[in-house]
């Protein structure tokens, strides 16, 4: 397999980053569904600290280096002995060719045990893409064995347009959604009505930044069975972190 013109012509990253995990909680279990993996600093600073050094010529070494560190991380911090999945966000437009460019991450997997059936690529309704192409990236994944995940989900113009197009697996609803669902009819009408769509067209819905038990009741009451955010566990960095085992509101009050 020859490289891809992103192997070829991209720049060296030039910048250290670390990864940091968060659980995404299957409510059935009560237990991890999957760990999504975090970009994070060499200090921990934050995403957006790293991604504004991404530049077009280091955006593949990015894509690259992020995929590398979240297996090699997982693994390292004991994923393998769970049932969980692997969630990794990735670039769309630093996907030049699918198959060339998914080499890398399917020799680290081997090269760490991780099997490749246990892995999520998470893109985000905001990047500017080319919908042809991340419909060429998604089948390509799907082929692969992997599983695909839209996140943030209602934050971007074009997520409806996704889901009309893309045949992924999850659909992850943006934090903007979820905060105060508890006390907005309109929200919870509106979640309610996602969920019912996702489920009609095969597809798991994740309900992101959860952060209160009044949260989390309105979410069970709406249908959703998987859910992520601070209420659970923090993203930690380098380790998987213990799970708050929580209980929605009126189970509490019961």
């Amino acid at each position: 397999m020859g490289k891809c013109v992103g192997c070829k012509d991209g720049e060296e990253l030039g910048f250290a980053l670390r990864i940091a995990f968060q659980p995404i909680i299957d409510l059935h279990t009560g237990s991890a569904y999957a760990y999504e993996a975090l970009v994070r600093g060499p200090n921990g600073e934050g995403a957006a600290a790293v991604l504004s050094q991404v530049t077009e010529k280091n955006r593949y070494s990015f894509d690259q280096a992020c995929r590398v560190a979240a297996i090699k991380g997982a693994v390292s911090a004991g994923i393998l002995d769970t049932d969980a999945l692997l969630s990794i966000n990735f670039l769309p437009n630093a996907v030049y060719s699918p198959l060339a460019c998914i080499q890398l991450t399917l020799k680290t997997a081997q090269e760490v045990g991780l099997p490749t059936s246990r892995l999520i690529f998470e893109f985000t309704e905001n990047e500017q893409i080319d919908v042809e192409h991340l419909r060429n990236i998604v089948s390509s994944y799907r082929q692969m064995g992997f599983q695909t995940a839209i996140d943030d989900f209602g934050a971007g113009h074009s997520g409806l347009a996704l889901l009309a197009n893309l045949e992924t697996d999850v659909l992850k609803l943006d934090i903007e959604l979820i905060r105060g669902i508890d006390t907005s009819a309109r929200r919870r009408l509106i979640v309610g009505s996602v969920i019912d769509l996702a489920k009609r067209l095969g597809v798991r819905v994740v309900a992101e930044g959860v952060e209160t038990t009044q949260e989390l009741e309105a979410l069970e009451t709406a249908g959703v069975r998987y859910v992520q955010g601070f209420l659970f566990a923090k993203p930690a960095l380098d380790v998987l972190p213990s799970i708050h085992v929580v209980k929605a509101a009126k189970a509490l009050a019961a």
